[in-house]
């Protein structure tokens, strides 16, 4: 199988290939491999490949035999490096595989490799020292976002059809965004985080992809869903599988649009644009829109402390204790200024200030919930600005405290985290792109509790309204686009 032909599949499309008998899964993991081989020197989104271990029979599972690549981070995988992008962990190998590693392999994917993130996936660029900047391959000198930034330029590149990706703050939906693909983050308790956490970031971490095509997401997302022993949230399974929803027709659909985002971050033009465009496809489509403002059910200000004290402690935690399992310092020499000024921050969290930081994750869950009792869908744009150059995120990081960082990415991707906090299920659609430069711009769309068979129906219709999957980056591995 060429190249040229294997990025003219999605994975389900690949599976459906292989099922019946016209390429066999060996054919289409050396194309994969080349893929990656032609891309990764532009963009350095894939930091290892190895020899696939599973040979699952053809037609098995609807993504039997696709190549598949997981993120260095929020999984392990036996016998395989898991570095979490940094110098503290360089050269870590997990003994065993986690719960969800387990349900890829069930799934038939073919796990080559892993992808970039940032230090401890604690970013929402993917520029750690360990292995240096992914690049964004719409445009090389702008970054992929993160922290799932490596599945990112690696699926938008051609590399692979879908990869995992991890999402506590918006992780996987904004290089969904910046790179031009669909990104689902599921509702809390839709993935186990086991066996090694009972969840992650007390429950603003949850576990899915990243593909080009809706299709891939949702065939995703059926072989991995479900609660594993011991888990501590329970999100209630749907009535058929996400794959179906896909094609179901979603009806008319009441959508709130919140262009402005909370903490006064302003949109800037293009973002602007495109939202507007994405509202009147809405609306030719049958659905109803109106502008709304959402309360948070707490401030700005107050949301963003919660969340530092929530995000340092948990950092300070898992850095104690990866240290002192690897026997390595905690200091400029393994640690970067941003990580490091977490840790000291996260240490300086008391017992109280942390259960008050629980609260005002409950007021807010239900802040949200409120909304959804009149409303089906919340519209935002993923992100207020175009994919930001190299570098910019880490200027002055040095003189950040913890609290300063999470200002910094807040302000960065203000739209994003309320859904984490909340538990509820969001996805950044590729529906347009900027008019002027043809950088890709995410639109994110926000549904209640468990509903991500909502979210599916419409983005298979705004799929089908307006395709966005023939749309590549210069840095493609079928050639230049």
């Amino acid at each position: 199988m060429r190249v040229s032909e294997y990025v003219r599949h999605d994975a389900v499309g690949l599976a459906e290939l292989m099922a019946r008998g016209e390429v066999s899964p060996a054919e289409v993991e050396a194309a994969a491999r080349e893929a990656v081989r032609a891309v990764n020197p532009a963009i350095d989104a894939v930091v290892e490949t190895w020899p696939a271990d599973d040979r699952p029979a053809p037609g098995s599972t609807p993504l039997a035999g696709v190549p598949f690549l997981i993120k260095d981070f929020g999984i392990s995988m036996a016998g395989r490096r898991t570095e979490m992008g940094s110098r503290l962990t360089a050269g870590h190998v997990a003994r065993s595989d986690s719960f969800l590693m387990r349900r890829l392999r069930r799934a038939g994917l073919v796990t080559v490799g892993r992808t970039a993130t940032p230090e401890l996936a604690y970013s929402i660029t993917t520029e750690p020292v360990l292995y240096g900047p992914t690049r964004n391959p719409w445009d090389p000198e702008r970054g992929a976002g993160g922290s799932s930034g490596g599945a990112g330029a690696a699926v938008a590149a051609g590399a692979v059809p879908v990869a995992h990706a991890t999402d506590a703050a918006g992780s996987l939906r904004i290089p969904a965004a910046y790179n031009g693909l669909f990104g689902l983050k599921p509702t809390r308790g839709r993935v186990s985080l086991g066996p090694a956490l009972d969840e992650g970031f007390n429950g603003l971490a949850v576990q899915g992809g990243v593909s080009r095509t809706v299709r891939d997401s949702a065939a995703l997302l059926d072989l991995i869903r479900g609660p594993e022993p011991g888990d501590p949230y329970f999100a209630e399974q749907p009535s058929r599988p996400y794959a179906q929803e896909v094609t179901r027709p979603p009806g008319p659909l009441r959508i709130g649009v919140l262009p402005q985002a909370w903490g006064g971050r302003r949109t800037a033009a293009p973002v602007a644009g495109a939202l507007d465009r994405t509202v009147r496809l809405l609306e030719s489509l049958g659905h109803r829109t109106e502008e709304v403002t959402v309360a948070l059910g707490v401030g700005w200000e107050e949301f963003v402390l919660a969340n530092t004290r929530l995000s340092t402690a948990n950092v300070a935690a898992s850095v104690d204790s990866l240290a002192a399992a690897l026997g390595r310092p905690v200091d400029s020499s393994t640690l970067e200024p941003s990580t490091l000024a977490a840790h000291r921050y996260g240490h300086g969290v008391s017992g109280p200030e942390f259960v008050a930081a629980l609260t005002v994750r409950n007021r807010v869950a239900r802040g949200l919930a409120r909304y959804f009792e009149t409303h089906d869908l919340l519209l935002t744009p993923t992100l207020p600005e175009l994919p930001p150059l190299l570098g910019a995120y880490g200027e002055g990081a040095e003189a950040l405290d913890g609290l300063g960082w999470i200002e910094r990415l807040n302000d960065h991707s203000p739209f994003t985290m309320a859904f984490n906090v909340a538990g509820t299920p969001a996805m950044s659609v590729p529906v347009t792109a900027d008019t002027g430069t043809g950088l890709p711009i995410g639109m994110q769309f926000a549904a209640g509790y468990g509903r991500e068979d909502l979210l599916f129906r419409l983005a298979g219709q705004l799929e089908r309204a307006q395709p966005w999957s023939g749309r590549t980056p210069g840095v493609w591995a079928g050639g230049r686009s």
